[in-house]
C-alpha cells in the first residue's frame, strides 16, 4: 500500500554538547537526504527532531560546568539548531523535551499505561550516595567493568568493550558525585515488563508481521538492525524501570523526586513534537500518528537500535493508539582519522567549528559524508580524504563540467540555448533518465551513498560527451553541431539542479539560479527536454573551491590540540601511609621468555628474571605487545604481590604498566641501563 503521508524523525541528541559530523552522517543527513527526495516528489511529509534534555547526561554536564540543567540545556538546544539549520537540515519542527508541551505529553502516556496495567512495580535497592543523599542514575555510577576489567565503565555501559550492564554488576563501584562507594537502599519504581511482549516484538522484528497481519517488509530492514534486536530477544528481555529517582526530568504524576526514565519520556518528544508542528500548520497530528496509512521512519544511529526497535515500540503498542515504524534504517558509526570519535576526549570535527571554518561550504562536507556514510559498517572520516573528495570530485567533475558549458555557451551563442540535439545523442539522453531514476529507487531503499553516486553520474555523462566530442573544435566548421552538443550539456545540468537537491541543496540553488531557471519537481522530468530552445543563461559562479594542503594540515593540528588540552588525568586515589607505601616491593625485572596463553585474547605468560630467581607472570598486554616484542625488555614489576591463579597458570606478582585514555597500555621500562632485581625506590 502506498502511503498517504510519512512520520520521518531523527534521533532526539542530548543537549548537552555540540554536534558533530559522527551524528550528522549516522542520523541527520540521510534523513534529510530522504525528507528532501519525498518533499520534491510531492508527498505530505513531516520531519520531526529537537533536543533531549533530560537524563543523567544533563544533570551531569551540568555538575562539571557548575550550572543549572536549565542552562545547559538552553545554551546546547540553541547551539544545535543553528548548527543543523547552517548546514541545511531541514527539520519542520525542531523542539525540545524540557517544554511545558512535552511534560504534558508525557505524563500522559505514562498515565494511560499506568491505568491499562501495562507496568509492574517493583521495590529493589539501588545505589545510593549517603554523602549527596540521593539514589544514583546509572551515570552516576562508574567501575570496573566483569566482562572486560576496564576500570572506566558507568553503570548502564562500559564504553570499551560496549557491554550493557547494571549497576550491580560493577565490580568496586563508586559514586561520581562524592568519589565514595555507594550504598544500597530499597527505592519503588513503575517497570515496563518487556518479556511479556517477547512473541510479538519478534515476529514483528523478524517477519514484519503486526497483530497476525503484514506490517512492513522484514528484507528491507537492515541486517544488523534485524540481527541486534533478535540478539536481545534471544537473550531473554527484562523488566526496565520506567522511572528514576532525580530531580531533573519529567515528573511522575502524583510523586515527588521522581521522574520518568529519560527512555520513556524522549522518544514521547517525536509526538510531542509532531503535535507542536501539526498546530502552526493548521493540521490534524494524529493523521501522524495514529493513522496506518502514515509511513513512520526512524533515523537513528547503532547505539539507539534497542531503544527505537523493541522499547518504544512496546510502549507504543502497548498504549493502543499509535502506530509503529515501518523501517528504522540505523547507521553504524563513523570513526575519525583512525580512532572512535569521542567527545570526552574531544576528537571531533563539531558542525558548528566546520561551519566557522568553512563558510559558504555545506555541500562540500555534505557530499563527504553522504560518499561514505556507515549505512552497513563503520567507516573513518579523514582530513586528507575529505580534501581528494572535494577537489576530484566536486570541483573536477562537476564544477569543471558546469563551468565549461557556460563558458562556451556564452562565448559562442552569447548564453542561448540553441536547439535539441538530434538522435544522434538519444543514448545521452536515456543514460541520463536512468541515473536519474536510479537516484530515486537508491534512496527509497536507504542506500544513500549508491543514490549520489547516481546524481553525480549526471556530470560524468557530460564530461564523457565534451571529451569526445570536443565543440570548441568544430564550432568554425559545424556550430550548429556545436549549439546541439551543448544543449545536451545544458539538459544535463537542469537535471542536475533537480537531482542535488537531496544532497547538495545549495548547489542545486546555484545550478538554478545560474540556469535562469525556478526549476522542475523531481516526477516531472520525464524527458531531457528540460531548458527551452532560447533560453538565456546566467552568470554561474565557481561551484567548489579547492581544499588546500594547508587547511588539511590546520584541521588535523586543530584535532591534536583539542584532545590535548582536554585531556584530564584520572582523580587521585585516597591518600595512603608511607608505611604502606614501603610494603610494595617494587623491582627492574628482564623478560626472558613470553607467549600467548590459549583461549584469551589479552593474556600474555612472561618468564622473568628476578636477580637470580626466575617467576611466572600473567599479565593482560596481548592486545599492546606482541611477545616477540617483549623479550629482553627490563620492565617495572610488583614482586610481593600474592601469587594467584589465572587461567590455570599461578601467576607471582605483576608487571606495571601506564593506560592512555584510548585504553592503550604501555611497559614502564628504566631510563638507563640496570640490574635485573635492582629496587625501585
Amino acid at each position: 500500500m502506498t502511503p498517504k503521508r510519512y512520520l520521518v524523525t531523527s534521533a532526539l541528541p542530548y543537549a548537552n554538547g555540540p554536534i558533530h559530523i559522527g551524528h550528522i552522517a549516522g542520523a541527520y543527513l540521510p534523513a534529510d537526504i530522504y525528507v528532501r527526495y519525498l518533499k520534491a516528489n510531492q508527498k505530505d511529509v513531516a520531519f520531526i527532531c529537537g533536543s533531549d534534555e533530560h537524563g543523567a547526561a544533563i544533570t551531569l554536564r551540568a555538575k562539571k560546568e557548575g550550572k543549572s540543567p536549565r542552562e545547559i540545556v538552553d545554551f546546547y538546544h540553541a547551539l544545535m539548531g543553528k548548527a543543523f539549520a547552517d548546514f541545511g537540515i531541514e527539520f519542520d519542527e525542531y523542539y525540545r523535551t524540557s517544554s511545558a508541551d512535552h511534560i504534558e505529553m508525557s505524563q500522559s502516556v505514562f498515565s494511560k499505561l499506568k491505568e491499562q496495567g501495562v507496568f509492574e512495580t517493583h521495590t529493589t535497592e539501588q545505589y545510593f550516595d549517603e554523602e549527596a543523599q540521593q539514589f544514583l542514575a546509572d551515570r552516576y555510577i562508574t567501575g570496573t567493568c566483569p566482562k572486560c576489567s576496564s576500570e572506566k565503565a558507568y553503570g548502564d555501559q562500559c564504553e570499551k568493550c560496549g557491554s550493557a550492564l547494571s549497576p550491580t554488576e560493577l565490580i568496586h563501584p563508586v559514586s561520581t558525585l562524592s568519589g565514595k562507594a555507594p550504598v544500597l537502599r530499597e527505592t519503588t519504581h513503575w517497570y515496563l515488563p518487556m518479556q511479556n511482549h517477547s512473541d510479538w516484538i519478534r515476529e514483528f522484528i523478524e517477519k514484519g508481521i503486526l497483530n497476525g497481519e503484514v506490517h512492513h517488509d522484514p528484507n528491507q530492514w537492515k541486517s544488523h538492525v534485524v540481527g541486534q534486536c533478535l540478539s536481545w530477544v534471544d537473550g531473554g528481555l527484562q523488566a526496565r524501570a520506567m522511572t528514576r529517582d532525580l530531580d531533573w526530568g519529567v515528573p511522575v504524576p502524583g510523586e515527588d523526586g521522581k521522574v520518568l526514565y529519560v527512555w520513556l519520556d524522549a522518544p514521547i518528544g517525536y509526538i510531542t513534537n509532531t503535535k507542536v508542528w501539526a498546530e502552526k500548520q493548521g493540521k490534524n497530528w494524529e493523521d501522524y500518528w495514529k493513522n496506518d496509512d502514515t509511513q513512520l521512519v526512524h533515523f537513528i544511529g547503532k547505539d539507539n537500535i534497542v531503544f527505537h526497535c523493541i522499547i518504544f515500540p512496546i510502549i507504543l503498542k502497548a498504549h493502543g493508539d499509535f502506530i509503529l515504524p515501518k523501517n528504522v534504517p540505523a547507521n553504524e558509526f563513523m570513526n575519525l582519522e583512525g580512532d572512535k570519535i569521542s567527545t570526552s576526549r574531544n576528537w571531533a570535527v563539531w558542525l558548528h567549528e566546520y561551519l566557522e571554518d568553512f563558510p559558504n561550504r555545506q555541500d562540500e562536507m555534505r557530499y563527504v559524508l553522504a560518499s561514505i556514510m556507515p549505512e552497513q559498517k563503520d567507516s573513518e572520516f579523514t582530513w586528507t580524504d575529505f580534501k581528494d573528495r572535494v577537489n576530484n570530485e566536486l570541483a573536477d567533475i562537476v564544477g569543471n563540467f558546469v563551468n565549461r558549458v557556460f563558458v562556451l555557451t556564452h562565448k559562442y551563442f552569447d548564453g542561448a540555448v540553441q536547439s535539441a540535439a538530434t538522435s544522434e545523442f538519444d543514448h545521452i539522453r536515456q543514460e541520463a533518465l536512468e541515473s536519474f531514476q536510479t537516484i530515486g529507487q537508491k534512496i527509497e531503499l536507504y542506500r544513500f551513498r549508491e543514490a549520489q553516486s547516481a546524481a553525480i553520474q549526471l556530470a560524468r555523462i557530460g564530461n564523457k560527451l565534451l571529451t569526445e566530442t570536443e565543440p570548441w573544435k568544430i564550432y568554425k566548421t559545424d556550430p550548429e553541431k556545436t549549439g546541439e552538443i551543448l544543449n545536451i550539456c545544458t539538459q544535463l545540468i537542469a537535471a542536475m539542479a533537480i537531482a542535488f537537491e537531496p544532497f547538495l541543496p545549495f548547489t542545486a540553488q546555484k545550478l538554478k539560479a545560474g540556469l535562469n531557471w525556478n526549476g522542475k519537481s523531481w516526477n516531472e522530468l520525464s524527458s531531457m527536454e528540460i531548458i527551452p530552445v532560447g533560453h538565456i543563461l546566467g552568470e554561474m559562479p565557481i561551484l567548489f573551491v579547492k581544499i588546500t594542503d594547508e587547511e588539511v594540515t590546520r584541521q588535523q593540528e586543530k584535532l591534536r590540540a583539542a584532545q590535548l588540552s582536554n585531556k584530564v588525568a584520572e582523580p587521585v586515589k585516597e591518600d595512603v601511609s608511607f608505611e604502606t607505601f614501603q610494603n610494595m616491593d617494587l623491582r627492574i625485572v628482564h623478560v626472558l621468555e613470553a607467549e600467548k596463553v590459549p583461549k584469551t585474547k589479552k593474556l600474555l605468560k612472561l618468564k622473568i628474571q628476578l636477580g637470580s630467581e626466575e617467576r611466572t607472570v600473567i599479565s593482560g598486554i596481548a592486545e599492546s605487545y606482541e611477545p616477540q616484542d617483549l623479550i629482553g625488555k627490563n620492565v617495572l614489576y610488583l614482586a610481593n604481590l600474592a601469587p594467584r591463579e589465572i587461567k590455570g597458570v599461578v601467576s607471582s606478582g605483576m608487571i606495571l604498566m601506564a593506560e592512555n585514555n584510548k585504553g592503550e597500555l604501555s611497559l614502564l621500562s628504566p631510563e638507563r641501563p640496570t640490574e635485573s632485581g635492582n629496587c625501585v625506590r
